[in-house]
């Protein structure tokens, strides 16, 4: 990549060093919580194969949409949601409009970084404790649950979650290439792998084989369930971070000379990847003890599978593996959260990376520590109502706002072919309007991600 080509208004802008860099770094911002404690359940509340078949439609639709429509937006603003939103609503005269629009973005990407850094510090508590012997301590699913209910409650869990958010922030300190794109090549890769492992040790316990069944089994009722469609629709969009917010500012550090579709298909396909390896790991676990998994969010992370894991021979490494493998799958998507806030601050206020970042880690210790109590509905709103408009928006501006002719331009730097001339049409009239559906999906039903 050409650092030097990445400028904005005179001034050299970040950038990330390579391809991978830039692709794992979206692949880490797209995997998460979301891939491990619910796209299992899901697979298995929704008839297995069945709710497999709408996930990778879906997946490819929003991959081959939103994914390429924010990375290319972000690129041809060279900044973050505010910026890009004002300079696409400047060519209609309503440049105050677009930045106040942008703000959405920016404050729900903060938010959604401040409600995860309560999660990440449970993690963090977790993935230490399989050294020290206190993860598997508990006798019964009962202790596990009361020992999870009282680390969640109100300052259950202060310093664990302070410790989450400064690792976040060093990195975030050393900036795009040296920071965030170095976290990912080691974080990511170790993330697959550590699964990998854990599915051959699954694979090879009695019972797993029902497991497999389970999950490649095609319920024919279940696939004619609306609610089926519905939730694979939701899994798909929140796994793949479309919000106008973390995916956008990433695209706004590439070169003109990246080629934003393969990317993007790249991101899509890995982020399948690690969900499958989620669930080829839990269901076939669930299986050889005959425990059904009903089960989803934290419960099934802190409660459920941390006593099914206590009953598996070599407990203690299994844990190890497990809850480091989850805690670098959510580091970098913590990362993604704040750097649109830390972008935003950077550009506005014209102060350099590493007080942006002390000022965000100020905002985020405060309110991170007021909301442990609160956090599973501070997460159901930002889910429901925020995350949707921002990608709703982004989609709006790029796609309604910006034009055919813009939108080709911008999507197709880079590629030695151009793109299929099917693209615009598709995001336009169907993308779009997906988003709106999921945010009055997720208002109707209480929320599908």
């Amino acid at each position: 990549m050409n650092n030097g080509s990445n400028r904005k208004n005179g001034n050299v802008r970040e950038s990330f060093n390579s391809q991978w860099g830039f692709i794992l770094a979206c692949i880490g911002s797209a995997v998460g919580m979301g891939n491990i404690w619910m796209f299992s359940t899901r697979v298995s509340l929704y008839g297995g194969g069945a709710f497999l078949i709408p996930y990778i439609i879906f997946v490819v639709l929003i991959g081959a949409t939103g994914v390429i429509g924010e990375m290319s937006l972000g690129r041809a603003a060279r900044s973050g949601p505010i910026d890009a939103f004002g300079m696409i609503c400047e060519k209609k005269g309503k440049r105050k409009l677009g930045e106040a629009l942008g703000m959405i973005p920016v404050l729900g990407s903060l938010a959604m970084a401040i409600g995860y850094t309560v999660v990440m510090g449970w993690i963090l508590k977790y993935a230490a404790g399989t050294f020290t012997g206190a993860t598997l301590a508990p006798e019964s699913v009962e202790d596990f649950g009361g020992r999870f209910g009282s680390m969640a409650s109100a300052f259950g869990n202060n310093v664990w979650q302070v410790i989450a958010l400064a690792a976040c922030m060093a990195i975030l300190m050393f900036g795009v290439g040296r920071g965030i794109e170095k976290a990912n090549k080691i974080l990511m890769p170790v993330f697959f792998v550590l699964f990998v492992i854990l599915g051959i040790y699954v694979f090879f316990q009695p019972g797993a084989a029902d497991g497999y069944h389970y999950i490649f089994r095609v319920d024919k009722t279940a696939l004619m369930n609306p609610k089926t469609w519905i939730f694979a629709l939701g899994q798909a969009f929140f796994s793949l971070s479309v919000a106008g917010n973390g995916t956008l500012i990433y695209g706004s550090y590439l070169s003109d000379e990246e080629d934003i579709p393969a990317s993007a298909a790249r991101v899509a396909l890995f982020d399948t990847i690690a969900a499958m390896l989620a669930a080829l790991v839990i269901i076939p676990a669930m299986a050889t003890t005959g425990a059904q998994l009903n089960q989803g969010g934290p419960g099934l992370l802190f409660i459920y599978l941390p006593n099914l894991i206590k009953s598996m021979p070599g407990s203690t490494l299994i844990a190890m593996i497990f809850f480091v493998a989850v805690l670098f799958a959510g580091m970098t998507s913590l990362i993604n959260l704040y750097e649109a806030p830390i972008a935003t601050v950077q550009e506005k206020l014209h102060v350099g990376r590493k007080a942006a970042c002390l000022i965000i880690a100020a905002i985020g210790v405060v309110v991170s520590l007021m909301i442990q109590g609160i956090v599973s509905g501070w997460m159901d709103l930002l889910s429901i109502y925020i995350c949707p408009l921002g990608a709703g928006l982004a989609g709006i501006m790029f796609f309604w706002i910006a034009g055919k002719k813009y939108v080709e331009v911008q999507v197709n730097k880079g590629r030695k072919n151009k793109f299929t001339e099917l693209y615009f049409p598709i995001c336009k009239y169907i993308y779009v309007p997906v988003c709106i559906l999921v945010l009055i999906l997720g208002i109707a039903l209480g929320g599908i991600g």
